[in-house]
């Protein structure tokens, strides 16, 4: 039985409709630039100009991919009202494993910082990973070890290690029905059905999506309309975005352990 859901806790930006989960956030966002060290190879820090703290992101790239290939979505993500770090790997053949590990140390080393825009917008306590590929089978790995995180979102993510059983952070993933490098029945898929029935899960498999889907110069939807409503609904503790995590007439199949 899942556990009752939890009170609304911040209400972060207007009320949101599915026109502006597809659209930039209301969010003017600025830039830092985290150089190499701590634990990961650095990154850039995308920052909410207006006054208060926000929960904190690391999103993690893929399989020989920099930070580059996500930042479109980090930056969207960013508009909605959260302090994201797109983070680059100490070496872009690092396994999901590492990856993890490097997210938790992106997230410790954002929330450090004593100069420049991010100084004293970081929430600490709100702490959320995500990631592609590679990068979001380590999201779904750091949320095994790291129970204290709010949540945790993989995109086409892959992974060798299959067993999630452990994992209790809420957990949301989506994939493409025509990815062949990291098929959903093969990944997405096995991790989802892994993790506990008592786990806040989401499944969403768009159709006719291949494993690039992230990387798109104008963010894929409902990827990242997904993404950023399971990081409202879970970091911020939002309930006015659990309308939005529910099916779509664009995938092929979905899953969760809904409603939210």
């Amino acid at each position: 039985m899942l556990a009752p859901l939890a009170v609304q806790a911040q209400a972060i930006g207007p009320n949101p409709t599915a026109a502006s989960l597809a659209a930039p956030g209301p969010f003017a966002v600025t830039t830092q630039t985290v150089s190499s060290g701590s634990g990961f190879a650095g990154g850039t820090v995308y920052v909410p100009t207006a006054a208060g703290q926000y929960a904190v992101v690391a999103f993690c790239p893929g399989f020989t991919n920099s930070q580059s290939a996500v930042a479109v979505l980090g930056q969207r993500l960013a508009s909605h009202g959260f302090v994201v770090v797109t983070m680059n790997t100490n070496s872009i053949f690092d396994q999901p494993a590492s990856r993890a590990t490097q997210l938790i140390a992106a997230l410790n080393r954002v929330a450090a910082l004593s100069t420049g825009p991010v100084v004293g917008k970081v929430d600490n306590t709100r702490r959320m990973v995500t990631g592609y590929s590679m990068g979001g089978g380590g999201a779904l790995l750091a949320a095994r070890s790291n129970p204290s995180l709010k949540a945790a979102f993989g995109l086409a993510p892959w992974s060798s290690d299959k067993n999630f059983a452990a994992v209790t952070v809420p957990s949301g993933m989506v994939g493409g029905s025509a990815d062949n490098t990291a098929r959903p029945s093969d990944h997405a898929t096995r991790f989802y059905t892994s993790m506990p029935a008592t786990t806040r899960k989401l499944l969403a498999v768009i159709a006719g999506a291949t494993h690039s889907f992230p990387t798109a110069s104008t963010p894929n939807q409902p990827a990242s309309s997904y993404q950023i409503a399971w990081a409202k609904r879970f970091a911020d503790g939002d309930t006015r975005y659990s309308p939005f995590l529910v099916t779509d007439s664009r995938l092929s199949s979905f899953s969760s352990t809904g409603p939210f």
